[in-house]
């Protein structure tokens, strides 16, 4: 399994550096990829339609984001993975990190914030959030920070986040009616 890893991460790894513009737009969405998101997703905060529903969701991606970092942060005392370029897999288009390689928390956060959307019914919004997850985790692999099995384990501590908010945060109960009106 180790090998189609190493043999997958190097092939989407092996572009990089023959395109500057492709370098540049993989550098750039892996570095402002979950920001963007995090905005889109307060943005969504103004919503006219359907207020009270909408709000609700946020919040439950916002958790979902913050339960699957939380998550990895615990897998992260169990597992110590070394990175793809520091075992000479990938070529590194940025600055070197002192995190270990698995899971990725890009994947994590981006894809929490889709499954949130998906799994509360809001398909559209959730389709383009997983569509922009898709890409920064794919940037990641790109730029050589990642094998493709971490982004696949962020995905799914961040699936994994998503569907203990939706069992855990109901809509319409106290705590939720609470907080949306906080808010």
């Amino acid at each position: 399994m180790y090998e189609l890893d190493v043999a997958v991460t190097h092939a989407i790894n092996s572009i990089a550096g023959t395109n500057a513009a492709l370098d540049f737009l993989m550098i750039w969405v892996s570095a402002v990829g979950v920001p963007l998101i995090v905005l889109a997703v307060a943005g969504q905060w103004l919503r006219r339609t359907d207020r009270q529903q909408t709000r609700h969701v946020l919040l439950a991606a916002g958790f979902s984001f913050l339960l699957g970092l939380a998550l990895n942060q615990l897998i992260l005392l169990l597992v110590h993975r070394m990175r793809p370029y520091d075992a000479g897999v990938t070529h590194l288009l940025i600055a070197h990190s002192a995190d270990p390689s698995f899971p990725s928390d890009h994947a994590t956060a981006t894809i929490a914030i889709a499954a949130a959307f998906l799994l509360h019914g809001m398909r559209r919004l959730g389709f383009w959030f997983l569509v922009a997850a898709l890409l920064v985790t794919v940037s990641r692999v790109y730029i050589g920070t990642h094998y493709v099995s971490d982004v696949l384990g962020g995905a799914l501590t961040g699936i994994v986040a998503a569907l203990l908010v939706r069992a855990l945060y109901r809509e319409g109960t106290r705590a939720d009616r609470l907080i949306t009106s906080i808010l």
